[in-house]
C-alpha cells in the first residue's frame, strides 16, 4: 500500500476523472477509462433515495450499484454521458480540494451547465488506487 499523502497527484487524478465523464468521443472514453483503471476495477454507486426506497420495497437490503471491469465501465460512462451530458446539456467539473491520503483519494464534483455557476446536482467519490495509481474501486456517493 502506497504511504502517499497530499493533493498535487489527487488533482492530477481527480481532474482526469471528471474529465472523462465529460468526454464526447466513445475511443477517448475507452482509453481515458483503461488509463483511470486497473482491469478489473470497479466503480459503485449509491442510487438516489428514491431507488434505494423502492429496492426496499421489493426486499432487496444492499441497493448498491455496480460496474467491473472495462467493458462495464465503458457502458457506465457512456449512459452518464448520453443522459446529462448529450442529452441534458450539462457538464461536470471537479471541485479542487481533492486530496490523498495512502491509496485513496476524495474528490467532490458538480454538475452545471456549460458557461453557468448554478450548481444543479453533484456528489463525492472516494477512489481507492493500486501501486500505479490506477483504480481499483470507486465509491460515488452522488447528492450535495
Amino acid at each position: 500500500m502506497s504511504t502517499r499523502t497530499g493533493t498535487g497527484t489527487a488533482q492530477r487524478i481527480a481532474y482526469r476523472y471528471v474529465a472523462l465523464w465529460n468526454e464526447p468521443d466513445p475511443k477517448r472514453r475507452r482509453r481515458a477509462i483503461e488509463e483511470l483503471w486497473a482491469t478489473n476495477g470497479v466503480h459503485l454507486l449509491q442510487p438516489p433515495e428514491d431507488m434505494r426506497e423502492r429496492a426496499s420495497e421489493l426486499g432487496f437490503a444492499d441497493t448498491v450499484l455496480e460496474a467491473r471491469g472495462h467493458d462495464a465501465l465503458e457502458r457506465r460512462v457512456a449512459r452518464a454521458y448520453e443522459e446529462f451530458v448529450a442529452g441534458g446539456g450539462y457538464t461536470f467539473r471537479e471541485q479542487g480540494g481533492a486530496i490523498r491520503v495512502g491509496d485513496a483519494v476524495k474528490l467532490s464534483w458538480v454538475m452545471v451547465r456549460p458557461g453557468e455557476e448554478e450548481v444543479l446536482g453533484g456528489g463525492v467519490e472516494v477512489l481507492v488506487l493500486d501501486e500505479d495509481d490506477r483504480i481499483t474501486a470507486d465509491y460515488q456517493f452522488p447528492g450535495l
